[in-house]
């Protein structure tokens, strides 16, 4: 098959390596403009558009997909199928037409569970016992089109969202070559989503990283859980913010529940314990500001006073630095 990809962050770039490894041929790359990052603010280029360069692949980068002049680039390359990656760009219905078997999307969900751009850390947040990838044909609703394959994995406890968002990254790009080996039947096959069960999976934000004590435990160890590597989860203290790495639900038989949420409850060598709504939790990875995330025994040795029981977590919120 002859393929253009779509794609920009290091997920897509998963499902091109798996490509280009492939019995398939990548004809052209379709990836954002180079963006500013780092302290320099200088121009980076994406994942996909280095691993593109690298196998020396043509390279497409419009801020929108709306001209005529690209979508006369993109018949150009006379592709069976464009395949869609996180690519962040809206498709145009006159895109979506171009290629002889349409566009294929690799969508890190079940759907129709956690349609939108952030669906695998989404899924750990609301505290789901599965996710998986769906291979969808694309239409110009927001992962609405007819599913043409799913893989399911299970989240574990130990999962945050970096180790499952990159399990499901390469789940993804395995099943993209099995379907693109047998297309057109699994075309032939397509399921339409079914309505029941919609959900959206919306940005992620530093804003709703914030711990809110009143939260049951379970609630909050999602939720840190979720936002590692990114937003990561805070709360404040004495009007610093710190960032919680870790956590797990503490043995509540043997902790003090009947404090305020957000009590400091107790502080032992492998975690501080923190009242929440219902149950607490156990804080065991930490970043203290201007520090570096560490295990909390570390933290405790390098400054034994730092957390105490009776502290109070969350009553001067501020925003976390970047």
């Amino acid at each position: 098959m002859r393929i253009i990809f779509a794609g920009t962050p290091d997920f897509a770039a998963t499902s091109l390596a798996a490509l280009l490894a492939s019995d398939h041929q990548v004809v052209a790359v379709l990836t954002q403009p180079d963006r500013p990052a780092g302290r320099g603010r200088k121009l980076v280029a994406s994942e996909v558009k280095q691993l593109a360069e690298q196998h020396q692949l043509p390279v497409l980068q419009p801020e929108k997909l709306k001209d005529p002049a690209i979508h006369t680039q993109l018949r150009d390359f006379d592709a069976d199928v464009m395949v869609v990656v996180a690519y962040g760009l809206i498709i145009p219905k006159a895109v979506l037409e171009i290629p002889h078997h349409g566009c294929l999307n690799v969508h890190g969900s079940l759907l129709p569970r956690w349609r939108g751009a952030a669906p695998v850390h989404r899924a750990i947040a609301a505290g789901d016992n599965e996710s998986g990838v769906t291979i969808m044909q694309m239409d110009v609703g927001l992962d609405t089109g007819p599913m043409l394959h799913k893989v399911r994995t299970p989240i574990t406890a130990e999962d945050t969202g970096g180790s499952l968002y990159q399990r499901i990254a390469e789940l993804g790009a395995e099943a993209l070559v099995t379907v693109l080996d047998d297309l057109p039947a699994f075309q032939a096959s397509a399921e339409a989503q079914p309505e029941e069960g919609v959900t959206y999976a919306h940005k992620l934000t530093k804003d709703e990283a914030r711990l809110d004590w009143s939260r049951d435990a379970r609630a909050l160890h999602d939720q840190v859980r979720a936002f590692n590597p990114w937003p990561v989860a805070w709360t404040t203290l004495d009007g610093d913010t710190l960032r919680v790495w870790g956590s797990h639900l503490a043995d509540s038989a043997n902790t003090d529940q009947n404090k305020p949420p957000g009590t400091v409850v107790a502080v032992q060598p492998a975690g501080i314990d923190v009242a929440c709504g219902d149950g607490v939790l156990t804080l065991t990875h930490l970043q203290m500001p201007g520090k570096k995330a560490m295990p909390v025994p570390d933290l405790l040795r390098g400054r034994p006073d730092a957390l105490r029981p009776g502290q109070q977590f969350g009553l001067a919120p501020t925003e976390p630095g970047a």
